[in-house]
């Protein structure tokens, strides 16, 4: 079961993927060789990827495709997910016109903004609504994750309003604590204290 994952395995499995899919070469790869590549240790890459369908030959390793195909399947790139983002301002729009997120099946389709000068523009060809229309476009849109990029203050407003509209996967960029109810999953991603974490490290 994919809820049996520990969280920090999840987060790795995509640096394999990608990984594999920079090799130029087809054939077979061991734990040991991926694990040397991305200086990580062979019996931690050997149990992350125990977790997918992946089946390894002994002393031969894994089939490349195979894997890539297993990594792929366990992290659902071939089932497309739509997304919206809250707050078209630089970040938002960097990432309405970011195209790695087709690589994990994932179709950012519009953003709303509260700023008049925003609503009606197009954004990497995507569209900007206004947030007091975002009961009714998210019911249209039918999308399943949304990526929060507004101002701190606003922040759990808008998530207010997004849970209620059903959905239930976000990602905060916003640094505060965002207070949702049981069933509802988000992710913190704050950049400053991330970097904070690095200056701090020897």
């Amino acid at each position: 079961m994919k809820s049996d994952i520990p969280v920090t395995s999840l987060q790795r499995l995509p640096v394999y993927l990608n990984y594999l899919k920079s090799l130029p070469s087809e054939g077979y790869i061991s734990s040991g060789a991926i694990a040397h590549a991305l200086d990580m240790g062979e019996v931690l890459v050997r149990k992350d990827l125990a977790f997918t369908a992946a089946q390894g030959r002994t002393r031969v390793g894994y089939l490349r495709k195979e894997l890539i195909a297993a990594l792929e399947d366990y992290l659902g790139c071939n089932d497309k997910k739509r997304a919206v983002i809250f707050g078209a301002g630089e970040l938002g729009q960097a990432l309405m016109s970011y195209g790695g997120f087709s690589n994990y099946g994932i179709e950012v389709i519009a953003a709303f903004d509260s700023d008049s000068a925003k609503i009606g523009t197009y954004v990497g060809g995507k569209p900007v609504y206004g947030i007091e229309n975002v009961e009714e476009e998210l019911g249209r849109l039918d999308a399943k994750l949304a990526v929060m990029c507004v101002p701190a203050r606003f922040a759990q407003d808008v998530v207010d309003v997004t849970v209620k509209c059903g959905i239930k996967k976000i990602l905060n960029f916003a640094p505060v604590l965002l207070r949702v109810p049981s069933g509802t999953i988000v992710r913190n991603m704050d950049v400053a204290a991330n970097l904070a974490i690095l200056s701090s490290m020897t």
